[in-house]
């Protein structure tokens, strides 16, 4: 009879002994409940005992969570509607506010930092234009921020340890992206137009260099060849004047063979002279 008793009993206390023993693993912080209220908290990792059926151990992921939330849709400062897509990454900074607020509930935690973060980042992109919003840096536009959002998700018992955006978009039903679109290809253009007016300008600028570098060139050539000319003319001149010194009859032969070569070079030129011209001294058949 006795020994029916003892298993029962046995398995009792098993069960007792495993419903007063909690683990907290590596990254979580635990805290425990005593009939409702909150008796002991920021309990670290390790194995730890609670008495059953009184205490309660609930037990809370302390690490870095990534949190995506849903695009927030805002005005910038020029009256632009713009999707902001972001992440936020969040950690557990007090276990108590944080039970207190939310019941452990990591779902009515985001539902609860949403607003908060969400309203923050719409007074970030409505002071910004769409152009600082796109080509700023973003890790300022955050910074601004942060200080603000962990003041008010201080109450979640929640911190905020970064928010990353990840897209900036332009909604598909309005009218901002045919703007945009308008807007950068009048930029393309400008730039092209510029970009040929300098083309053009530079072009007429070598083809007039070109042509002054030709025209000097032309005229050094023509200065030169008319220095040669004359130079030959000279020598000419001179190398006739000395065979005109040394032998005058062979020189004025010469000459007149010259001169009846260019008038009857093309063999029917017709020339009427007086019988006694001194053009045809060396024609005479007595000579």
């Amino acid at each position: 009879m006795r020994f029916k008793f003892v298993i029962p009993l046995l398995i009792i206390v098993l069960l007792g002994l495993m419903s007063s023993v909690y683990v907290v693993r590596e990254g979580q912080v635990a805290l425990v409940l005593n009939l409702g209220r909150v008796a002991r908290t920021d309990i670290g990792p390790g194995l730890h005992f609670k008495v059953p059926l009184i205490e309660t151990a609930r037990v809370f992921d302390r690490r870095f969570v990534a949190t995506a939330f849903s695009p927030e849709r805002s005005l910038t400062s020029e009256r632009k509607d713009v999707s902001v897509d972001f992440v936020a990454i969040i950690a557990i900074s007090d276990v108590v506010a944080f039970y207190r607020a939310t019941s452990g509930i990591e779902a009515d935690a985001s539902l609860r930092l949403e607003p908060i973060i969400k309203n923050s980042l719409r007074n970030e992109i409505n002071a910004n234009t769409l152009t600082e919003l796109v080509s700023g840096n973003r890790s300022e536009f955050v910074e601004r921020q942060l200080p603000a959002i962990n003041e008010a998700a201080k109450s979640l018992g929640m911190r905020i340890i970064d928010i990353r955006i990840k897209q900036i978009d332009l909604p598909t039903d309005s009218q901002v992206i045919q703007q945009v679109y308008n807007r950068m290809r009048a930029e393309r253009q400008e730039v092209a137009t510029r970009l040929r007016a300098e083309g053009e300008e530079r072009a007429r600028a070598i083809r007039g260099e070109a042509d002054r570098e030709q025209t000097v060139l032309l005229a050094e050539a023509e200065r030169d060849a008319q220095t040669l000319r004359g130079e030959g003319d000279a020598e000419a001149t001179r190398i006739y004047g000395q065979a005109a010194s040394r032998d005058p009859s062979f020189y004025a032969f010469q000459r007149s063979l010259e001169a009846y070569r260019a008038a009857f070079e093309k063999g029917e030129s017709v020339i009427v002279l007086e019988r006694n011209d001194p053009f045809l001294q060396y024609m005479r058949s007595d000579r």
